[in-house]
């Protein structure tokens, strides 16, 4: 795809969301469901994915970490964004690599320590970039990425999350 085909796949799009902001207000919806042992059967609209416990916290391997998950979710929104941003200015990538890689301390959510956060410590992504675009188009290229990435600006940015339960009707 090229910056005039991405262009004309996205304008009606944009005049839409202009002329009718509410329909650019879309909700997103992920569900899953207890599986066996300590795991969560995710439906994700493809194939299936079973989430398990971390090897550091107890879990055999087998399953998919959510911490991963959420790199790879990072990763997956980066990489399609800085293709997009690339296309829509005309930068000609011969190939990039996006990685993620995030630091955790498992004393916190194995409950260990009181002390440790629950959570990523630290979160570093990095592209790994060939290209002839200069170094002021690259930086370019990498600012848009962050600007318009949505999981990017999402762990930026935690939004509020509310939590409910409710209790299944026997």
């Amino acid at each position: 795809m090229d910056a005039k085909q991405l262009r004309s796949l996205q304008a009606p799009l944009k005049k839409q969301y202009r002329e009718q902001p509410q329909a650019s207000q879309i909700t997103l919806r992920a569900e899953g469901r207890l599986g066996e042992g300590v795991t969560c059967k995710i439906e994700t609209g493809k194939a299936p994915v079973t989430a398990g416990l971390h090897p550091a916290t107890g879990g055999d391997g087998l399953s998919a970490c959510s911490g991963d998950m959420l790199l790879e979710a990072l990763v997956g929104c980066a990489g399609v964004t800085l293709n997009a941003v690339a296309t829509a200015l005309g930068i000609q990538l011969r190939d990039a690599k996006v990685r993620a890689e995030g630091d955790l301390d498992f004393r916190g959510t194995l409950g260990v320590s009181k002390d440790v956060p629950v959570g990523f410590e630290r979160i570093r992504l990095r592209f790994g970039l060939d290209t002839d675009a200069s170094a002021e188009q690259v930086a370019t290229l990498i600012r848009l990425t962050e600007r318009y990435c949505v999981v990017y600006q999402t762990l930026s940015r935690p939004p509020k999350i509310d939590v409910e339960s409710q209790l299944a009707s026997g």
